[in-house]
């Protein structure tokens, strides 16, 4: 033996609690290495390590233990329950997983605990109480929207968050954003859907890692760790209401797991099923905004009164639809043998929304224009016949979303092998009630219509009849959209030495997106009044492929300090390679208190089939014709005409830098800077149209777009396109102190923060040719807005928990600091600002047994809501915000600004375009859960 070898030694055991259950799945690994391994279902283990080494033993709730092996051939261990829900982490290692402690990448563990803790309905809104750098908010006009909220991470969208189930890679949602709200333009996974009581725990890499997991990680990496335990179980029912008195909930969840023939797998399972009902949060709107020709309709001020006496709110209903909602987990592994173990999870989640779209008042859809609306909607107007008093229609949607991975995991020789299949999709649908067709579309005859007598047969309309308007039905099918994939993935990966460890891996992906046709009567002419159907030529079915494949080597220079890069290459189908890399690096020093860390990276995000194949036309009538505008796809011929490109990848520069501080066992925080640079970002465009219009609003322009315009019958269109360069920068703080003994009790304090430094378009805007040369851009203050300024500029979370004998006390306060808005409607010398708040959560349990829990949170306990503010771009703003005088609809010409953008205050407390949180004023939950 020479004196560089070292002694291998194997050492075995088992792992047990204090009660010696045994714990599978207790994660061993050889300190200042990585090599490792896991207990298998009885906690037995076996590793063989060097001579006189330390093994740590670690397993999320226990605290972790470190046993020296001074050449012992068996140890076995015994863990006590703790409070290190952060100890081991899957996510960001394409070799062996390691420990938080020492992983280079900045990473969130939220346990099952912390998200049922916050009392949220949905697992999105936990999770927007939980993390600093993570926003949702629910948008102020539903339309499809209300199925699917938009969410992001570090301001980057939806769509630059790549979410993984157990670290698989989860089906993006059937629907686009296009509204104008945070998000628009994108798309994302639906992570509502996820049951709460089916997490383990969450794990969030707020990092780029494109080279580790492929396209939309731009931003980060979200991997939710389902509940893996055979032998615990629990049923919970929850229950709630506003302080309005609106918007009650009602849940029953059950967790449950069971062992598999001889304890040599497991199953767990969850069902949850929960109804919320409607909570409205309407305006008293203006009944001078409503007559005036400009923010209104241009109605007699006395009509307008007369119905706004009787209803205040002009009707509308806006806030939170009523949802009801079926989830469906179960999550199972079987050791098939020694060395190989299979894995299986699915899901299925049915959810149903009911909202409503903006109320037509009788001065907005009158009985003069339309004779037989008082038939279709009679009710108790005076002034009206059939005492018609106009209609809300309804908007219905039913959204299923399921997913599924089955796999197995083995080694062979020393090689780690993970191969996998998954698939999984989304599908939304919707209906339209109470509302009606008003376009003018005749009836034409053909020789079939005609019988032997030249007579038209039975049943059959006169030539020249309009099908709609009082023929037309009030009940309408618009269609929908769905999305689905499967994906086959190889890992494989060893450890070379107890210093350099690999891991090799490829991925086969299948895209395919479907708009589903509506009904003829939802689109035809203009279709329903409030949502048009898809109609059939924009209709289809499209698909496309990708395969990658990666190479990551992680090298332990020595115990302190680490070394990881990874290579990743893509191919798509339709757009063609993207070519990726990563470099990451921690040092411990300071008997390991303090870590330096830090990462550089380049990225991509591919376009979505959504942003690719969309295309929505709108009817209108233009010079005795039907016109068409409205989003057309970038493979249309209208896109051809106008030269705009192919969707290209988007491409990103990610650096982090950051360190984290130990000072006790009880105190640890870190602290990382981020910057994000995207190069030729994908966005919607606004709406492009002709340049000058004659008095007929006919299109009079007379340059090369205009022509476009007009040879093609458009009368305005927007469209996708690689338009601009993002820079995104910014600061994240966590730190807490946990187990500080207070009377008989025990009080923990968590503080987490994100701070923007910068997020601003890098560089000129990049038009089509033939928009640049007509005076427009395909980016305007709006969206720039929504990309850089309508999510908080800061978010800061202090939290306190404090146990005591049977009670467990916990208060959160959230910081939502101050977003900015340029509305489309608001004048160019005025902004938005909606002014920082804080929103206060209390919870309080009481473990009336140790299987019976009772559990009630106060959420928004000082009934905080959102509040904004004008502020002036230039001197001519503050002359509108200091000008008293009356305008000729008689209000100020501020109060004229603010109808403008709340559809005459019916949007009050959010504004039309949105707001910086959500919230429908205090929230009372109680919940009930017993342990099997």
């Amino acid at each position: 033996m020479t004196l560089t070898e070292k002694v291998q030694n194997t050492v075995s055991g088992q792992v047990t609690d204090a009660s010696g259950t045994p714990l599978a799945g207790v994660n061993i690994v050889e300190k200042g290495t990585t090599n490792g391994t896991t207990s298998d279902f009885d906690g037995n283990y076996t590793i063989n390590i060097n001579d006189n080494s330390t093994l740590v033993f670690s397993y999320i709730g226990f605290a972790t233990q470190e046993v020296a092996t001074a050449g012992k051939s068996n140890i076995n261990v015994k863990l006590s329950e703790g409070m290190q829900l952060d100890e081991f982490i899957v996510v960001g290692s394409r070799t062996a997983p390691r420990s938080n402690a020492d992983t280079p990448l900045p990473v969130d563990v939220i346990g099952a605990k912390d998200l049922s803790s916050t009392g949220q309905a949905t697992f999105d809104k936990a999770l927007q109480y939980k993390i600093p750098s993570f926003n949702t908010v629910q948008t102020p006009v539903n339309d499809a929207t209300s199925l699917l909220d938009p969410y992001e991470i570090r301001n980057m969208g939806p769509s630059r968050t790549l979410i993984l189930i157990n670290g698989k890679r989860k089906n993006l949602s059937a629907l686009l954003y296009t509204q104008t709200s945070p998000g628009r333009g994108e798309t994302g996974a639906d992570i509502s859907a996820i049951p709460t009581d089916a997490i383990k725990r969450v794990e969030i890499l707020r990092d780029g890692a494109s080279a580790q997991y492929g396209s939309d990680a731009i931003a980060g990496v979200m991997n939710i760790i389902l509940k893996d335990s055979p032998n615990e179980g629990s049923a919970t029912i929850r229950t709630g209401i506003t302080s309005e008195g609106d918007g009650e909930m009602f849940g029953v969840a059950v967790n449950n797991g069971s062992s598999i023939g001889e304890d040599k797998g497991f199953i767990n399972y969850t069902v949850d099923l929960s109804k919320v009902n409607l909570a409205n949060r309407p305006g008293t709107v203006s009944a001078l905004g409503e007559a005036d020709g400009n923010t209104g309709f241009g109605a007699d001020l006395g009509v307008v009164q007369e119905f706004l006496s009787r209803r205040p709110d002009a009707g509308n209903i806006n806030g939170s639809p009523e949802t009801a909602a079926a989830k469906f987990e179960v999550n199972l592994g079987y050791e098939l043998s020694e060395n190989t173990k299979l894995y299986a999870n699915a899901a299925y989640v049915y959810k149903k929304v009911n909202s409503f779209a903006n109320y037509r008042t009788p001065y907005w859809r009158t009985v003069e224009d339309f004779p037989y609306l008082a038939d279709f909607f009679p009710g108790e107007n005076p002034n009206n016949a059939g005492g018609y008093d106009g209609y809300v229609p309804t908007f219905e949607g039913d959204l299923s979303d399921y997913n599924a991975t089955i796999g197995f995991k083995t080694v062979k020789n020393d090689w780690n092998i993970d191969a996998s299949f998954t698939t999984g999709g989304n599908s939304q649908t919707y209906k339209v009630n109470n509302t009606h067709n008003r376009n003018v579309v005749l009836s034409e005859i053909t020789h079939n219509d005609i019988n032997e007598d030249g007579v038209i047969d039975e049943g059959e309309l006169v030539p020249g009849t309009n099908l709609y308007q009082e023929n037309s039905p009030t009940s309408f099918d618009p269609g929908g959209t769905r999305f689905s994939h499967n994906v086959g993935n190889i890992d494989i990966s060893k450890i070379l030495s107890s210093k350099i460890s690999i891991g090799i891996g490829a991925e086969f992906r299948v895209e395919n997106f479907e708009v589903i046709e509506g009904g003829l009567a939802s689109h035809d002419g203009g279709g329903a009044d409030s949502f048009a159907g898809n109609q059939p030529e924009n209709s289809g079915t499209w698909s496309r492929y990708n395969i990658g494949g990666y190479f990551d080597l992680a090298y332990d220079v020595n115990e302190d300090f680490l070394i990881n890069g990874t290579i990743r290459t893509e191919n798509y189908s339709d757009f063609g390679n993207a070519f990726v890399w990563k470099l990451s690096s921690r040092y411990k020093f300071a008997d390991d208190k303090i870590t330096l860390r830090g990462s550089v990276s380049t990225g991509f995000r591919a376009p979505t089939l959504h942003q690719i194949y969309t295309q929505k036309a709108q009817y209108s009538f233009s010079g005795g014709g039907i016109v068409v505008g409205g989003l057309v796809n970038n493979v249309s011929p209208q896109a051809q005409f106008l030269g705009i490109p192919k969707l290209d990848a988007e491409k990103s520069n990610n650096f982090t830098v950051g360190f984290g501080a130990k000072i006790s066992n009880n105190f640890k925080f870190t602290v990382d800077y981020y910057n994000i640079a995207v190069k030729d970002r994908i966005v919607l465009s606004t709406e492009i149209t002709g340049t000058a219009f004659d008095a007929d609003g006919n299109n009079i322009g007379t340059n090369p777009l205009d022509d476009v315009l007009r040879d093609n019958n458009l009368a305005d269109l927007s469209f996708f396109v690689n338009a601009i360069d993002t820079r995104t920068s910014g600061i994240d703080l966590v730190a807490n102190y946990n187990n500080i003994e207070l009377g008989s009790g025990v009080l923990n304090f968590s503080l987490a923060g994100n701070y923007t430094i910068q997020n601003e378009r890098d560089g000129a805007v990049k038009n089509p040719e033939l928009i640049e040369n007509a005076g427009q851009s395909v980016v305007n203050a709006t969206q720039e807005a929504l990309f850089f300024t309508s999510r908080p500029v800061s978010k800061w979370i202090l939290g306190a928990n404090y146990e005591l004998d049977k009670f467990a006390f916990s208060l959160n306060n959230t910081y939502f600091g101050k977003t900015t808005f340029q509305q489309g409607d608001l004048s160019p010398d005025l902004r938005t600002e909606f002014i920082p708040k804080i929103v206060t959560d209390l919870g309080v349990n009481f473990n009336a047994t140790e299987k019976l829990t009772l559990a009630l949170n106060i959420n928004n306990i000082f009934n905080v809501l959102p509040e904004w503010e004008f502020k002036a771009n230039n001197d001519a703003g503050t002359a509108i915000i200091n000008d008293t005088s009356i305008t000729a609809s008689g209000l100020t010409q501020l109060q004229n600004e603010s109808n403008a953008i709340t559809f005459n205050q019916r949007y009050s407390q959010m504004t039309y375009d949105g707001y910086h949180f959500s919230q429908l004023g205090t929230m009372f939950n109680l919940s009930l859960n017993y342990k099997f």
